[in-house]
């Protein structure tokens, strides 16, 4: 089956979790803090160990090298770690290409150029989206990727991200605690437990 399909996937003594997201779709996830969902994209992006299988697009990551497989389905941590002294640094050679311009996500284009040191947490997680959409994944996994956002530049992050998924055909996976935001990007939102997953009650 084409798309992100998780089976039987197993992590730090919690699952097994089974879960599809189609190409093109955006499913939400949420659940209570310290249920597993950082730990369940971990797996899921092949950083963490675990049992079970992963494929994108009938594509095993058993399959891949690991760095091969982390750009094709790219986490966005909710903490992102940065390793050069500016973002414009972590581009690829050519920039954000057509993936994403900085004014989509309300950045002058004058903070790739600052240190990453003296910005402020909520442009460091936009620029960090653009840096991951930047090498054109297949599939995104987001890890609370507005939490430090004011409502204006979270809508920004919600088009921008849904205008990607739509351009390329992407599965989206998006950890949230914002059940209202959830059902506004999500086609679906799911509940996630120690004991597995399942669909979430609207509203919740």
């Amino acid at each position: 089956m084409p798309g992100l399909n998780v089976s039987q996937l197993s992590a730090g003594g919690a699952g097994p979790y089974t879960l599809n997201v189609p190409p093109g779709e955006c499913v939400g996830l949420i659940g209570a803090s310290g249920a597993g969902k950082t730990r369940l994209l971990r797996a899921i992006s092949d950083l963490d160990p675990h049992e079970g299988e992963v494929t994108l697009d009938d594509v095993p990551a058993s399959g891949l090298p690991g760095h091969e497989w982390r750009r094709r389905v790219a986490l966005l941590p909710a903490d992102p770690r940065w390793w050069h002294a500016t973002a414009r640094a972590h581009l690829p050679e050519g920039g954000a290409g057509e993936a994403v311009a900085p004014e989509q996500l309300g950045l002058a284009d004058e903070l790739l150029d600052r240190t990453v040191a003296r910005l402020s947490a909520g442009q460091r997680q936009r620029l960090a989206l653009l840096r991951l959409l930047a090498r054109e994944p297949h599939c995104l996994l987001l890890d609370e990727p507005t939490a430090h956002l004011d409502p204006e530049s979270a809508a920004r992050v919600e088009a921008v991200v849904a205008a990607y998924r739509q351009r390329t055909g992407a599965p989206v996976l998006w950890v949230g605690h914002d059940a209202a935001q959830l059902e506004r990007v999500a086609s679906r939102v799911l509940r996630l437990t120690p004991e597995g997953i399942r669909s979430a009650p609207e509203g919740t």
